[in-house]
């Protein structure tokens, strides 16, 4: 009996088409953790990223048991563009309704320690930064921030970048660069030390 493990995505996306459910069981746990994780960080909501997460993988079983899976050797990237799509497609859908009023909310939006631009003086100097970062990153625009979440917390090629975006490679390229130049020029005008020296 073939080990399923030691099968490629490409053989396992073959194998799960022609019938073999424990295939796919495999590759679901191969990507589970990388997928979900980039979700979670864009949307920033749990139960969100778990619909998400689903919708994602639901989309994914019908594409390949549908025949019209085409993406020979790179199932990660592909994965992950369904995955940015679904993601994209809920914020248009938030945006087309109406805007939420702090009385909606169960948790005081004008009262959250994350929105606001001060600092908390007892947090560590490591936790500061990496909050600042963040900070910075929410400021960037969508395609530079996009680039830049893959890059660096979904630990992607440009290539792979790329093939998730739909962009060329120097078109990537250019947007990380841009989001670093647009972080540092943001990180000076607001006096933030990003370094623990």
């Amino acid at each position: 009996m073939i080990d399923l493990k030691k099968m490629t995505d490409e053989q396992l996306v073959v194998d799960y088409a022609n019938g073999n459910n424990v295939a796919f069981d495999v590759l679901l746990s191969r990507h589970k953790s990388n997928v979900y994780s980039y979700i979670y960080f864009i949307v920033h909501n749990k139960e969100l990223a778990e619909d998400i997460f689903q919708e994602t993988f639901v989309k994914a079983i019908m594409t390949i048991k549908q025949g019209r899976y085409t993406e020979s050797g790179k199932f990660r990237a592909w994965i992950n563009r369904i995955a940015h799509n679904l993601i994209i497609d809920n914020y248009r859908q938030e945006k087309n309704e109406q805007t939420i009023s702090n009385d909606e909310c169960e948790v005081d939006l004008f009262n959250n320690a994350k929105l606001s631009e001060k600092t908390i003086e007892d947090e560590i100097v490591n936790t500061q930064i990496l909050a600042d970062v963040k900070k910075l990153i929410d400021y960037l625009p969508d395609n530079q921030k996009e680039v830049l979440l893959l890059r660096y917390y979904q630990d992607l090629s440009f290539k792979e970048i790329a093939d998730i975006t739909g962009v060329s490679i120097n078109t990537a390229l250019g947007r990380m660069r841009y989001a670093i130049l647009n972080m540092r020029r943001m990180a000076e005008e607001k006096n933030m030390i990003l370094t623990a020296d």
